[in-house]
């Protein structure tokens, strides 16, 4: 399994990387959005894990722009308390969204990545 994570914070997406690897998954990560999107431009990944609020592109139009290069890809989204709500709003119409509160659970996240790889789509 190929894994991306893009989050702004950095010692949570590093750290949630670390874990990752220590358990054999093969995974990238970005603090930038853009340069995420660069980087499926030269090969697509199994499942993106994506913060929903990032400066300069969010993770709603990210995932749009990779769906476009890369459509069989699989999301999962992770907010911070404070933007729960507003991504309930902006996905309200979409079926098989996954989302995470941050500060996620390791465990919590290897099962939701785990049940996206072995389904045709995400759950809510």
């Amino acid at each position: 399994m190929r894994v991306m994570l893009v989050d702004d914070e950095e010692e949570l997406i590093s750290a949630l990387a670390e874990r990752l690897i220590l358990r054999g998954i093969d995974t990238e990560w970005f603090t930038c959005g853009l340069t995420a999107l660069e980087r499926v431009g030269s090969g697509c990944f199994d499942l993106v894990v994506l913060d929903v609020k990032m400066p300069r592109i969010g993770g709603l139009e990210l995932r749009d722009k990779m769906r476009a290069v890369c459509p069989d890809m699989k999301f999962i989204f992770l907010t911070g308390y404070g933007s729960e709500r507003d991504f309930l709003l902006a996905t309200a119409r979409e079926p098989n969204v996954c989302y995470l509160v941050k500060p996620v659970e390791i465990g919590v996240l290897l099962a939701e990545m785990k049940s996206l790889i072995e389904s045709d789509g995400a759950k809510t």
